[in-house]
């Protein structure tokens, strides 16, 4: 089957230099601004790492401002991202995991806890913010993805903090085969270079 690459998603504003400034403060890419005769006028930004973009302006869409809900943004360490996003102006919540089905989307914010999902689980700790319109975004921490979710014959890290998390948790693994072991791995990269791969695909991880 062909690629069908998602590019870009649009979100719509009343205001759009105003949301164009929000972006720019919180460090995303500005790919575009173009303005037409016609009224027709494309802001597109990316956020960092990220290989789709989001795309706002003037006659772009007829949906509400502000409906754009539970656009995720997916990170590694999201104690991290959000101490990032909050100096960068965004109000971000604190980070919560979910006790009921599908509370990372309730606006009441009813069936959810404070804290990093128990163990840290993959996929189960959110955090929240929204920009000038009530568009919201949901930061959601992933550190290992489930089987299928990935091409297994690719690798890929978006950006440098992205790899630098993933060899703290290789080298946190490590650590520990090394006591179970009770020896020096002298092979240690190559065995931190398969928890990598096993990571990202979803496969055993070694022990």
């Amino acid at each position: 089957m062909s690629d069908l690459k998602l590019e870009a998603v649009v979100i719509p504003v009343t205001d759009v230099d105003r949301a164009k400034a929000f972006y720019s403060e919180l460090g995303w890419r500005l790919d575009a601004d173009f303005a037409f005769d016609n009224g027709f006028r494309v802001v597109q930004f990316t956020s960092p790492g990220s290989p789709a973009s989001v795309q706002f302006g003037s006659k772009i869409t007829s949906a509400p401002a502000g409906s754009a809900q539970g656009l995720y943004l997916v990170v590694s360490d999201i104690e991290a991202a959000r101490a990032e996003l909050l100096a960068k102006g965004a109000k971000v919540t604190e980070v919560f995991h979910s006790v009921a089905p599908g509370a990372q989307f309730a606006a009441d914010g009813e069936g959810r806890e404070d804290g990093r999902a128990v163990d840290a689980a993959s996929y189960g700790s959110f955090a929240t913010f929204s920009d000038p319109d009530g568009n919201t975004w949901l930061l959601q921490e992933i550190t290992k993805r489930l089987p299928g979710r990935i091409d297994s014959g690719e690798t890929t890290y978006a950006s440098v903090q992205d790899v630098q998390d993933a060899l703290i948790r290789a080298a946190t693994a490590h650590g520990e085969h090394e006591k179970r072991t009770g020896e020096h791995d002298d092979e240690w990269p190559a065995w931190y270079a398969a928890y990598m791969v096993a990571e990202q695909s979803g496969a055993d991880l070694p022990e």
